[in-house]
C-alpha cells in the first residue's frame, strides 16, 4: 500500500508568502502615491498655464493685465468693465477669456452705477459656482464651502446678497516684493466716488495685480521672464474643506485682499527671514504668503506665460525680486 501524500502549504511557508506580498505592496504604495501626486501637479501646472495664458488674453484686449479691484468687500459686477472702474478681482476680469462668459455675465443689469437686486442675485449664483481651474488637485476638489467668516466681520460684499458658502480659489495674484495695505473699499457706489483709494498705500504695490491696478507689459522694468504673475497660495492643511483660514475665508471673485492676493516681501515682520513660499501645514496661519500642497515647491506663472515651480528653500532676496517688477534686479532662472 502506497500512501498518498497531501499537497499543501505549511504554516511557515504561509508565513514567508504573506511577508513578500506585504513588502511588495509597501513599495508598491509610496510609487502608486508619487505617480498620482506628478500627475495632479502636473494637472496644477496646466492650470497655471491657462490662467497665465487668460491674463495675457486680457492685456490683449484691454492694454492691461486684469485689475486686483476695489477691495475684499467687492465681487465682480458685469457692468463696470475691466479696468479701475471693477470692483471686482481679476479672477473675475479673465472669466470671458476662459470660455466662462455666462458666469461673468450673472446678475448683469445695464445699471452700471446702481446696486440692484437683479445685481446682488446674479453674485450669489456666480460665487456659488465652482471652477476647476481655480482649483489644486492636490488640496480639494472644485466644490462649494462654507465661509462662515465672511459675513461675521463688518466686510460682506456690498453688491452681493449674504452667502454662507463660496467657490474657493487656490491661486493668487502677485502683489509685489514689498507688503503695503489692503482694505474692504468704499462702504457703496456713493462712497466710491470720492474714496481714498490709496488708503494704507494700496497703489504702491510693485506687482501684478492690486488696487485698481492697470499694469502693462512695458511696465514690467526687470523683464517678463523674471517677474511673477501668479502663484499658488498658502492655507492651513486641515482648514481645505471649512473656511477658517483668513486667506480662504471669502469668495473666488472678490477684488483686492489675501484671498485672491499674496505678496513677496524680503522682510517679514513675523519672523524677520523673507515671506517665501511654504508648504501647507495643519493650524499654522500664512494668509499674506504664497504656498503650496505640493512636496519640494510652489508652482508660479511669469509673466511670460512660463509655469515653473519654485523651491520651498528659495533665497528670501531672489523671491522678493521676483515679486517686484521694477526694482532693477534681474534674476536669472539659475538663481532660482
Amino acid at each position: 500500500m502506497h500512501s498518498q501524500r497531501k499537497v499543501g502549504f505549511t504554516l511557515v511557508e504561509l508565513l514567508v508568502v504573506i511577508a513578500i506580498i506585504g513588502i511588495l505592496i509597501g513599495r508598491l504604495l509610496p510609487a502608486g502615491q508619487a505617480a498620482r501626486e506628478a500627475a495632479r501637479r502636473m494637472q496644477c501646472q496646466n492650470k497655471r498655464k491657462q490662467l497665465g495664458l487668460a491674463m495675457h488674453m486680457h492685456h490683449e484686449s484691454h492694454g492691461f493685465f486684469p485689475s486686483g479691484g476695489w477691495g475684499y468687500s467687492w465681487t465682480g459686477d458685469p457692468d463696470r468693465g475691466s479696468g479701475m472702474e471693477q470692483p471686482g478681482g481679476w479672477s473675475y476680469s479673465i472669466l470671458p477669456y476662459m470660455e466662462q462668459q455666462t458666469i461673468h455675465d450673472f446678475g448683469r443689469d445695464g445699471q452700471p452705477d446702481v446696486i440692484t437686486d437683479t445685481q446682488r442675485d446674479g453674485a450669489v449664483t456666480r460665487e456659488q459656482t465652482p471652477l476647476s481651474v481655480f482649483i489644486c488637485p492636490s488640496r480639494r476638489r472644485p466644490d462649494v464651502f462654507p465661509r462662515p467668516k465672511q459675513w461675521i466681520h463688518d466686510n460682506p460684499h456690498r453688491n452681493s446678497r449674504e452667502i454662507s458658502e463660496a467657490a474657493a480659489i487656490d491661486y493668487a495674484a502677485n502683489c509685489g516684493g514689498e507688503m503695503f495695505g489692503y482694505y474692504g473699499g468704499p462702504s457703496d457706489m456713493t462712497a466710491a466716488q470720492t474714496c481714498n483709494w490709496n488708503s494704507g498705500n494700496c497703489l504702491d504695490h510693485n506687482g501684478i495685480s492690486y488696487c485698481r491696478s492697470k499694469v502693462t507689459i512695458a511696465m514690467i522694468c526687470d523683464g517678463t521672464t523674471s517677474t511673477y504673475m501668479l502663484g499658488e497660495k498658502y492655507v492651513m492643511a486641515d482648514q481645505y474643506a471649512v473656511g477658517m483660514d483668513s486667506g480662504d475665508d471669502h469668495g473666488l471673485y472678490e477684488g483686492f485682499g489675501e484671498d485672491t492676493h499674496r505678496w513677496c516681501d524680503y522682510y517679514d515682520p513675523d519672523n524677520n527671514v523673507g515671506r517665501t513660499p511654504k508648504p501647507d501645514r495643519r493650524g499654522v496661519s500664512q494668509q499674506l504668503r504664497f504656498g503650496s500642497a505640493h512636496a519640494g515647491g510652489c508652482n508660479f506663472v511669469f509673466c511670460d506665460g512660463s509655469v515653473r515651480t519654485i523651491s520651498y528653500s528659495i533665497d528670501p532676496l531672489t523671491h522678493s525680486c521676483l515679486g517686484n517688477r521694477k526694482d532693477g534686479q534681474v534674476v536669472s532662472a539659475e538663481d532660482f
